[in-house]
Order: structure tokens, then C-alpha cells, then sequence
């Protein structure tokens, strides 16, 4: 049995690790109340706004537009992905999971792939496993503005018209509630020609002034308002997955510091017991 002196250390540390981690547990809860409501106000938005260029393609010939005809995007086999994952850990698997969904597809190539790295955790999770890393955007899950979202977007299209790669991937986690948030892979451009199939023949659109201008303005913003409700998206589930991982942490503290103090109980009782033991057979021992 450890010591009582032991015992006492280890429990005074398992309760200062406690109070920090139900402390990190309401900032996370507080910053998820935030978090949530922007990402369920810009969530219409998102989805809309793939919904419609999986409609504008149905029916119009993609050659038109300057994103998908570029000689040096056709044939293009490399491939980007915007990575969202989060600066800190002691999110449970938040960040793991969403490089898992990179990992696990062998059709993400190292030597073939590019990532834009949104968060400092995933830039070190694939940076290992031998891709190369973009980190210029490692701070704007902090605090993601449309502004930013603009900036990313416009680097990844101009080295995507630059003919560097001719897929471009974005990897985030849906924020579904507070237990639940789901890794998610959406591939940007190319559309999965997939689902423009199932589109044909089910909208009419008239364009104004013409198709290929129309492509050429909307695609952009397109690309921006995806990664912008991304990362609101991943956001809230940072927070949210922070929140139950301190959560967890914190009744697990509880649990050892209950049985700590059960075993110190013990521990002193035994003492006792001896002391009197040694009390009496001394007593016996002068008489």
C-alpha cells in the first residue's frame, strides 16, 4: 500500500488537474454558444449554395468557365485539401478524426497532395506522414471572418488555375450537436460529376448576361461561402468536442480523487491501529 504522504500528493494533484479542466470545460461552453449560433445562421447558406452550382452544371457545358477548362487543370491527377482541425488538443479525437478522413482514402497520395492547414494540430498529423503543408492559415480558426475565408479561397484557385493540382478537397467536422460532431470530406472542383447527373433535366436557369461570365463570377464565391460555413462548422465542433472531453476529464478526476480518498482513509486507519498495537505491547512489556 503507498504511503499516506503519497496517497495525499497524488490527490492534491488530481485536484488541481480537476479545477483546470472544469474550468477549460465552461470557457468551451460559452464559446460554444456563440460558435453554434453562427454556424446554424450561415448553415442555409452553405448548403444552398452547393446545391446551386451542382444545378448550374446540370445544365450547362463546363467549358465555359475559365475554373474547369484550363488546360493546365485537365488531366491534372494532384490534389489539394483544406484541412480544418484546431491550434490546442485536449478535444478528445476531434483532431485525429478529421485527418482520418484524408488518411484513410488512398486517393490522397503524400507526394501528390497539397494541404492548406486551417489549425495547427492537423499541419503536424499529416506534415508527419510526408505531405507537404501549407501553414499560412494556422491562426484563422480563432476567430474565422468571411474575410478570411476570402483569402484562402483565392490562393487555393489561383494555384489551382496555376495548374499545381486539379482536384480541390475541403476536410472539416459537421457540427450535428454538442456530443456529436461528423468529419466530413466535400469535394469543391471538380463537382462529383455524380451528382450533376442526378440534377440533368430537373432545373431550368436563364443566365445573364451569359453562362461563361455567370461560372466565372459565381464559382469563386461558391468556393469562399463552402469553406467560410466550414469553418464556422468546425468552430462549434471544437468547442463542443473541448467541452465533453473536460467534461469526461473532469468525472474521471472525481472518481480518483473519491478513490484516493477512500484508500487514505485506510491508510491512516491502518496507522492508527498499528500505533495503538505498538502502545499496548509496550505497556505489556514495562508491567
Amino acid at each position: 500500500m503507498a504511503s499516506m504522504r503519497d496517497i495525499k500528493r497524488r490527490k492534491t494533484s488530481i485536484q488541481s488537474t480537476s479545477q483546470i479542466t472544469k474550468a477549460m470545460k465552461l470557457v468551451s461552453t460559452v464559446k460554444l454558444q456563440k460558435a453554434r449560433q453562427a454556424a446554424e445562421n450561415a448553415k442555409p447558406y452553405f448548403e444552398n449554395m452547393y446545391d446551386v452550382i451542382v444545378d448550374m452544371l446540370s445544365i450547362t457545358d463546363i467549358f465555359t468557365s475559365k475554373y474547369l477548362s484550363s488546360p493546365n487543370i485537365q488531366n491534372n491527377k494532384k490534389k489539394s485539401v483544406i484541412l480544418i482541425s484546431s491550434n490546442r488538443g485536449l478535444a478528445g479525437g476531434y483532431n485525429n478524426n478529421v485527418c482520418k478522413t484524408v488518411l484513410e482514402d488512398k486517393s490522397f497520395i503524400p507526394s501528390e497532395t497539397k494541404i492548406y492547414a486551417v489549425g495547427l494540430k492537423g499541419a503536424e498529423i499529416l506534415g508527419k506522414r510526408g505531405f507537404e503543408v501549407d501553414t499560412e492559415f494556422l491562426d484563422v480558426i480563432e476567430q474565422p471572418l468571411y474575410s478570411d475565408a476570402m483569402k484562402i479561397s483565392a490562393e487555393v484557385l489561383s494555384d489551382f488555375m496555376d495548374g499545381e493540382f486539379g482536384e480541390i478537397y475541403i476536410a472539416y467536422t459537421e457540427f450535428k450537436n454538442t456530443v456529436s460532431q461528423v468529419p466530413k470530406l466535400l469535394k469543391l472542383l471538380p463537382v462529383d460529376k455524380e451528382k450533376i447527373e442526378k440534377k440533368k433535366g430537373a432545373v431550368q436557369m436563364n443566365y445573364e448576361p451569359n453562362q461563361h461570365t455567370s461560372l466565372d463570377i459565381i464559382i469563386p464565391k461558391y468556393v469562399t461561402s463552402i469553406i467560410y460555413g466550414a469553418l464556422l462548422e468546425a468552430m462549434a465542433s471544437e468547442n463542443g468536442a473541448r467541452m465533453t472531453a473536460m467534461d469526461s476529464a473532469t468525472e474521471n478526476a472525481e472518481d480518483m480523487i473519491e478513490k484516493l480518498s477512500l484508500e487514505f482513509n485506510r491508510a491512516r486507519q491502518s496507522a492508527i491501529t498499528q500505533e495503538l498495537t505498538e502502545i499496548i505491547a509496550g505497556s505489556e512489556s514495562i508491567g
